[in-house]
């Protein structure tokens, strides 16, 4: 397997897939979180006499131009994080630019802008990465948010060059393995988020890994649904709930403690003000929607992974961004914090969601950049941008 630090880059034009997909409203980022993690390798390879083609992408614009999901805040963040010129054109088609010389740094456009970025046609995606690859000497692997698409730039375009692995995308490959090759026990996992079919097959493939499972949010509902509960307007995946009663069984069967709330904060409606009310899961009355896991609940869940030794918490309890449902995901942020083990907040909205609390990233053992791709590999599957590095 390579490395970074034995691929030769001095002098070297080198092609970086970093993920630099941030949350960006009225043009200004949000969260520029990916774009920090991005950094210790953009240093390194400019230290290393490297001038560098960055590539990314923002949102999903399926090939069309769109002045909403432009790298353009992105490039002006960059070029105040590393106070240095970055180049971008905005609102172009990804152009490699004439090189510049030792220490350049361009920003692509938005790969996405090209179809042939995430065209299914093999063909198609290998034209787009020759194109890139004709202009630069070596690739170096970063965006680990984008490893678990067959895409272009993230599995085409390593084939054909030079190529490593950056320091985050090691870093994530690192604490994943730990979560599934022999974790320190205790072991907790806790998932929350809108969706049960988002985690359907992470549970199943660390069930007989962990040994206490915690489950909030919008996805709980249908576990409380499973149970025989009245869950009013909550949201629910009928189809689901044959698959979650043999979930429940198959982990009372391996001697896993299955956490599910005791009460939750209820609403008429999925609102900011709507007037939120905490009530047994046994009385969600059948026009109010579950939009929080309730005080008790929270409690329980900090309680049972204080003694962890490995956490992984993936998907908010609850509407985090509506003040009156935030409760239970800060709450489960605060006892991640305070656990003596490793604590890893699994990307995405889980992420988000520690950052608005005003939690530092220190504050945890390790916040993963890549939602979808951390789950994929929890999940067991086998990754396009890591096999493509050889990882």
């Amino acid at each position: 397997m390579s490395s970074l630090q034995s691929l030769e880059i001095s002098d070297k034009r080198v092609f970086l897939r970093c993920d630099l997909n941030v949350p960006i409203k009225d043009g200004e980022i949000v969260d520029d979180g990916r774009i920090r993690a991005s950094l210790p390798t953009i240093k390194f390879l400019l230290e290393g006499g490297a001038s560098l083609v960055i590539g990314a992408h923002l949102g999903r614009p399926k090939g069309e131009i769109s002045s909403e999901l432009s790298l353009a805040p992105v490039a002006e963040r960059l070029r105040v994080l590393l106070n240095r010129e970055v180049d971008f054109v905005a609102g172009k088609r990804a152009h490699v630019m004439p090189h510049a010389g030792k220490g350049h740094v361009q920003l692509l456009e938005n790969l996405r802008f090209s179809a042939a970025e995430t065209s299914k046609v093999q063909s198609e995606r290998e034209s787009f990465a020759r194109e890139i690859a004709d202009s630069v000497d070596c690739y170096v692997g970063d965006g680990f948010g984008a490893v678990h698409r067959s895409h272009a730039s993230v599995y085409d375009l390593p084939v054909m060059l030079p190529h490593a692995p950056g320091f985050l995308v090691s870093a994530e490959v690192e604490i994943l393995k730990k979560l599934t090759q022999n974790p320190e026990r205790p072991y907790a996992v806790i998932l929350g988020g809108s969706k049960v079919s988002d985690k359907i097959a992470v549970i199943s493939n660390l069930l007989d890994k962990v040994n206490v499972l915690a489950i909030g949010g919008g996805m709980v509902f249908t576990f409380l649904a499973a149970q025989g509960k009245v869950i009013g307007k909550s949201l629910v995946e009928k189809e689901l709930i044959p698959t979650v009663k043999e979930l429940i069984s198959r982990a009372a069967e391996l001697g896993v403690d299955l956490l599910l709330p005791t009460d939750i904060v209820v609403a008429p409606a999925f609102s900011a003000d709507a007037p939120a009310t905490v009530v047994s899961v046994d009385g969600i009355g059948e026009e109010m929607m579950g939009l929080d896991i309730g005080p008790a609940s929270a409690k329980n869940f900090a309680a049972a992974i204080a003694p962890c030794k490995t956490v992984f918490w993936n998907g908010p309890m609850g509407v985090f961004e509506f003040p009156a449902f935030a409760h239970g995901t800060r709450v489960v942020a605060q006892a991640l914090k305070e656990i003596s083990g490793m604590s890893v907040v699994g990307g995405g909205d889980s992420a988000a969601a520690v950052r608005s609390f005003g939690f530092a990233d220190s504050d945890f053992g390790y916040i993963s950049t890549g939602g979808g791709a951390s789950l994929e590999y929890l999940e067991g599957k086998q990754l396009p941008g890591l096999q493509a590095l050889d990882l």
